[in-house]
């Protein structure tokens, strides 16, 4: 005998069936590939395709875009096995960035990329699975990925360079910032960049310099940084040539507040040409190209990847 249950006490039960799979998109079903037990659904490869059309400005195939996130999904498995797991914060730092880079705000960032209908998610997955491969990769085959001086000399010498060094200037300098925070009024900003003015009148060493913004409430002072003159551009070099040893920069507005360097030694030294530069970088490359492929084919075939509605 089949027990029925009245019809007022299966509705509430249909309604709510009813109204979670409205309210369930259909890429939320459809897995359509499972690696090492997680899925890949049909709604991560229409994000990834998007982001990835915006980036290169051209349509990758769908099996391109499956293969890129199978191997993210490896490489993140991979990451934990070393416990190299990036936080949030490193990933947000990453994302923060990037909108610097490209000389937006982050807030602008986030818009342009929901206005093209890509999560902001979507982006900080693969800049995850980015962070987590190079760290692999140059932790686990750091001597593999040396590049020795003579292979480098010779190659440039096979391009028909003689020369491998010339004269240029080391710079040991220490970055300052006098903290501002995010939607401050212009008349603060503006009695901060005095407050730097009096500051660089009073300094005159980097011993100074660290004596008194360490000791300063909301202001930093950096650990040394030694860049030569290949590293800097043009009209940093400058800056730095026209300041006196031990002095401050001027006061410049950046995202973190305003920013100076004191500038703690500058003498002269024999840096690389920029086609040493070029080559040994080049040949860096080449090495890593060839290691980070012969790691991931390796753990590719090592992988649970099962193909569900393809």
């Amino acid at each position: 005998m089949t027990t029925r249950l009245p019809v007022f006490r299966l509705l509430p039960f249909m309604l709510v069936v009813l109204l979670t799979l409205a309210g369930a998109p259909a890429w939320a079903q459809n897995i359509v590939v499972m690696v090492n037990g997680d899925p890949i659904t049909d709604f991560d490869i229409e994000q990834r395709t998007k982001l990835d059309t915006l980036t290169t400005q051209k349509t990758p195939s769908r099996q391109d875009v499956i293969n890129t996130l199978i191997d993210d999904k490896i490489k993140i498995k991979e990451g934990k096995k070393y416990g190299v797991e990036p936080g949030v914060s490193d990933i947000n730092q990453s994302y923060d960035g990037m909108a610097q880079r490209m000389r937006i705000s982050t807030d602008t960032l986030t818009k342009s990329l929901e206005s093209k209908g890509v999560r902001p998610d979507t982006l900080k997955s693969r800049m995850r699975s980015e962070m987590v491969w190079t760290s692999l990769v140059r932790g686990r085959f750091k001597e593999k990925l040396i590049v020795g001086e003579k292979d480098v000399a010779d190659k440039v010498r096979e391009n028909g360079e003689a020369k491998l060094q010339i004269e240029g200037t080391e710079y040991k300098m220490q970055p300052i910032v006098l903290i501002v925070p995010r939607g401050s009024s212009s008349a603060f900003q503006e009695t901060r960049m005095k407050e730097a003015e009096q500051y660089r009148a009073r300094v005159g060493s980097c011993e100074e310099a660290n004596s008194l913004f360490r000791s300063t409430p909301n202001a930093t002072i950096r650990d040394t940084v030694t860049k030569t003159t290949a590293d800097l551009p043009e009209a940093l070099r400058k800056v730095l040539d026209d300041t006196p040893i031990g002095h401050l920069t001027a006061p410049e507005v950046t995202r973190s507040g305003i920013e100076m360097v004191v500038l703690c030694s500058r003498k002269p030294t024999t840096i690389d040409t920029p086609k040493k530069r070029e080559i040994r970088d080049k040949m860096y490359q080449e090495k890593y190209e060839k290691t980070q492929k012969a790691y991931l084919d390796e753990l590719r075939k090592a992988a649970m990847i099962e193909y569900r509605n393809h």
